[in-house]
Order: C-alpha cells, then structure tokens, then sequence
C-alpha cells in the first residue's frame, strides 16, 4: 500500500479522486484548507490535515512525518475569470504553494508527483486542443497553471522527479460547490434554479465548452500512479462534445424540472471556444465510455435537491477592481 498526499482533498474533483486512490488499495492523507471544500467530502478512510499549501513549515513536516510515496496535488483557486483581478492571491496560492510542495517531494525522494492543470494553459487556440500545442494562457490561472507544469518538466530533467500533468476541463458533478459565484457554471446555474433565480449568462450564450462529468475524469487521474506509461507525460482528459452555454442552460434547467429563464449580463473578457482532444489519454489509458451530458446533469440534479441551494460570501480581496464585472462586484 502506497502513501499519497493528496491537496484539495476536501473539494470537488479532489474528493473524488481521494476516493479512487482508495478504491485502489493506496492509503490517503489529505490537505486542505477548507476554502473552497468541506470537511464533509472527506473520505472516511482517508486521514486529514487542515492547512494550506502555502504553508511551507506545514509541508515540510508533513512529508518529514509521513514520507510519501506520491503526490497528488489538486488544491488551487480555479477561477479564471475572477484571476485577472487577484493575481498576487492567484499566484500566491496556485504556483507558491506548488513550488512548496515541489521542494518537499524532492527533498523526500516522491516517485511520483501528478499535478492538475487546466485547459486554461491553451488560452484560445483552436479547438480542439491537442497536447502538441504551444499553451498560450490568457489568463492569470492558466499562467499560474502552466508555470507549474514548466516548474515540473525543470524538476524532472534536473532532480529525476517523475510526474503526469492532467489538463481537466469544465468539470460537474455531485459534491461540487454550487455557492461559489465565479466558477462552474453548472453549479451556479443549478443553484439559482434553486433559489428561484433567472440562470445568468455573460454576453449572448454562444460560448461553448465541452462539460465533464466527474466519473469520467477522477478514476483515470487516480490511476497514474499504477501506469507508468503515463508518467512524465501530459493528458487532456474530459468530455468530446461541445456545447453552446445557452444550451447548456436549457439542459440545466430540464434536468432541473424548470422552465429556463435566462438573464444576460455584459460580456467578460474570456476564450470564447474551447475543447479538447482526448486522442492521446485513450491510447495510454484506453478508450472509456463517456456520459452523456443529459445522464450527467441527472445525477447531479438529484444530489443537488438533495442538498438543497448553497451560499457563499462574495470575494472580499479584489486586488484590480478597474474593469472588473459588476456582477462581481461587492454589494
């Protein structure tokens, strides 16, 4: 049995990749500040350590204490859009806490250490997107995002730290935080259906993505650890099928047993069309079935009336306010 640490454990896709590994025989410890999971994604079988990733001393003792086999760091703030406007948090949290957590596995000698970017790193090249790609990000997420994936192409030639970069994709499913306003739009959506409130889109609708659903994307990140095929290589892993974000809202809103009413804000400054080719994960990982995006908004539709609608306060740490949406701004 493997030793993993695995950040962001309490969050969305973390706990649910927390929950592979240990489907797969690995024991788990978790790291997680709690900022934007909850405690109660938390596997039971996994133990837990409440803290940041910025905190180096933590790291340290950590991985003094428990010596890790493998990394699996997922902890970040994974808003794109909001970036723009906190790039000294942004970059605080999602390339100095990796750089923390890159020093204490090369120090401790981790065989493995698998990192999730974001198709963010591919800024608005021409979908869809391929790992052959020069990643062109234009936002400061994804810049942070690919300086860790070229911090770890540098650790491996010089120090022999292996590892697998994921490049995940507009991901949904159960346990996602459906309060927070400035990321996954599915969530939001569902949680102002929720809150009798209209589904609000920034400029006309006709932005698409393609949306993955969560167990089509953690088993396969789990598994890295037993492909060694995989590792030193990067993957883009999700969904094939494009949709336009009006109809994606429509698609919410069936799932949901609702009429749709749609609000339309003034446009954001964001890449207009994105997916991604999934081409090389099959060859590695092999082809898998994929769920519908109907079947997906399903699933999560159920565990979202379960749970009923989430709040959550807005960001009070705008670094840029110059412009940033009024839909983002404090009120």
């Amino acid at each position: 049995m493997s030793r993993v640490l695995l950040t962001g454990g309490a969050g969305f896709i973390g706990s649910h990749v927390a929950d592979a590994l240990i489907a797969r025989g690995h024991h788990v410890t978790i790291l997680d500040d709690l900022s934007g999971g909850f405690r109660e994604n938390v596997p039971a079988a996994a133990a837990f350590v409440s803290g940041s990733v910025v905190d180096h001393m933590l790291v340290d003792r950590l991985f003094a204490e428990h010596r890790f086999d493998h990394v699996y760091h997922l902890a970040a703030y994974a808003a794109e859009g909001l970036s723009h406007f906190i790039k000294r948090f942004n970059y605080t949290n999602n390339v100095i806490g990796s750089m923390n957590l890159l020093n204490a596995s090369i120090n401790s000698g981790v065989r493995l250490f698998v990192f999730t970017s974001s198709i963010a790193v591919y800024g608005s090249a021409s979908p869809p997107m391929s790992e052959d790609d020069l990643p062109a990000p234009e936002d400061s997420y994804g810049i942070a995002k690919y300086s860790v994936e070229m911090e770890l192409r540098a650790c491996r030639d010089l120090f022999g730290l292996n590892s697998v970069i994921f490049r995940p994709h507009n991901v949904f499913g159960p346990r996602q935080n459906i309060g927070d306003r400035y990321r996954n739009v599915v969530g939001i959506f569902m949680n102002q259906i929720l809150q009798g409130q209209p589904m609000t889109i920034f400029g006309d609708g006709t932005q698409t993505r393609a949306f993955s659903y969560i167990d089509d994307v953690a088993p396969m990140i789990a598994e890295a650890i037993d492909r060694p095929e995989s590792w030193n290589q990067t993957f883009n892993v999700g969904a094939d099928q494009p949709y336009s974000l009006l109809e994606l809202a429509n698609a919410v809103a069936a799932a949901m047993g609702v009429e749709p009413r749609i609000q339309y804000l003034e446009p954001r400054h964001e890449v207009q069309h994105t997916h991604s080719s999934h081409e090389k994960a099959h060859r590695v990982f092999g082809i898998r079935p994929q769920t519908t995006l109907e079947a997906g908004l399903a699933r999560m539709a159920a565990w979202v009336r379960a749970h009923g609608a989430r709040s959550s306060a807005p960001f009070d740490g705008i670094e840029i306010a110059r412009q940033l949406p009024p839909a983002w701004q404090l009120r």
